[in-house]
């Protein structure tokens, strides 16, 4: 089971990069701005953050393997009607049905890797490196795509690939749990948190979610385009643009492990502080950067941006009772995925009034701050995880 997790994730932040890096060839395509074409897939990731909280209540309450099934069939058919578009109202309407797909990964598969885990901070940190992997992989693979076959191949390629990885899952592990189903882990009797400290770890989940979310993609998807335009005479070309986003992306995906390993040993609150305090200062340093400074600060800025992700997984994981998990996953998502609908338009809208991104990173700055800010008040052991909360006694987590 969590291969095919692992997978999904990769597969779900995949999908949703193709048309960042995808925009640079089809502006050119049908002699758009890059701003215009850009705001086109605005509606994937507004429906990408929409979908969670309902999706992540239909997780609670059917079996979340079969969730999964839609998920690959889904994204990979929605990813071919992409590719099969005629034009850019059919583009966005197609992409807007992807996010609806996409939505289904976060609130239903996280809670399926925290129930499935022995140790949880490392499954997702692993977890959490196919996911970044995703991210790595989709401007190198799209960029390629887009200058060997051309822009369409960039998503029914991979479109096809998802179906049929679909299929063998709901041959293999969706088939094989259906029919034996999940022997459920050991109950943890650790004594329960306070409710305060509850309330209070909430809250910062929700701050991460939010300021995170707006970091997270304002980064991953303004970076092909930094790239095209502060590494002239290093680069050339949607190819080279999308090798040096990916090789960036890949050096920094594997931060996940060793935070989701000091996640279990010192707990969420050194891990988050150091994270977002170091982005702050990476964003204000990068805002006049360009040439080689530039790829020197990236490297470092993504390892602690994607260093950051397990975090409110991990928290949700110690301090919700199972059953509510796809829930308060949907709500954590709704959050952090719901800011990128905006962030989308803000990076073009920024983009088009300043002729560059100085202001873009200000803002990530500012938003990496708040995070700081937010971590601060995480209680100092945040490693107790309750053995049943009173959420448990409502409803039984399903497989």
């Amino acid at each position: 089971m969590l291969p095919f997790l692992n997978l999904a994730h990769a597969f779900d932040h995949f999908f949703l990069l193709i048309f960042p890096t995808a925009v640079l060839a089809l502006g050119e395509a049908w002699a758009m701005p890059y701003g215009e074409v850009l705001a086109l897939g605005t509606p994937a990731f507004a429906v990408f953050a929409l979908a969670t909280l309902p999706v992540g209540w239909l997780g609670d309450r059917v079996s979340r393997t079969s969730l999964m099934s839609v998920f690959f069939v889904g994204i990979g058919a929605s990813s071919v009607l992409v590719g099969l578009a005629p034009g850019p109202v059919e583009i966005a309407v197609a992409l807007g049905l992807l996010g609806l797909f996409a939505a289904i990964y976060h609130p239903v598969a996280t809670a399926l890797v925290v129930q499935h885990a022995a140790k949880r901070g490392a499954a997702l940190g692993i977890n959490g490196v196919f996911g970044n992997l995703g991210v790595a992989f989709a401007p190198l693979v799209t960029g390629a795509l887009c200058a060997s076959v051309g822009w369409r191949a960039a998503f029914i390629v991979p479109g096809l690939i998802a179906i049929l990885t679909g299929l063998l899952f709901m041959a293999g592990p969706a088939r094989r749990e259906a029919r034996e189903g999940h022997r459920a882990a050991a109950p943890d009797h650790r004594p329960a948190p306070r409710a305060r400290a509850q309330v209070r770890v909430f809250a910062v989940v929700a701050l991460t979610a939010l300021f995170g979310g707006i970091v997270f993609n304002g980064i991953t998807v303004a970076l092909p385009k930094v790239f095209e335009e502060r590494l002239a005479g290093l680069v050339s070309g949607i190819s080279e643009v999308g090798l040096a986003a990916s090789l960036v992306f890949m050096v920094a995906s594997f931060a996940q492990i060793g935070m989701g390993r000091l996640l279990d040993r010192v707990g969420a609150r050194p891990v988050l502080l150091g994270c977002a305090a170091l982005q702050t200062v990476l964003f204000i340093a990068i805002i006049g950067a360009g040439g080689p400074l530039l790829l020197l600060l990236s490297v470092p800025l993504m390892l602690v941006v994607f260093g950051e992700i397990p975090v409110g997984a991990w928290l949700v994981g110690h301090y919700a009772a199972p059953g509510w998990r796809s829930r308060i996953y949907g709500v954590q998502y709704l959050l952090a995925l719901g800011v990128s609908a905006g962030v989308v338009p803000m990076i073009a809208v920024l983009h088009e009034m300043s002729g560059g991104f100085g202001a873009m990173f200000a803002l990530l700055a500012g938003a990496a701050a708040v995070v700081t800010i937010a971590a601060c008040f995480l209680p100092r052991r945040t490693g107790e995880q309750p053995a049943e909360p009173p959420l448990e006694r409502i409803r039984p987590a399903t497989g």
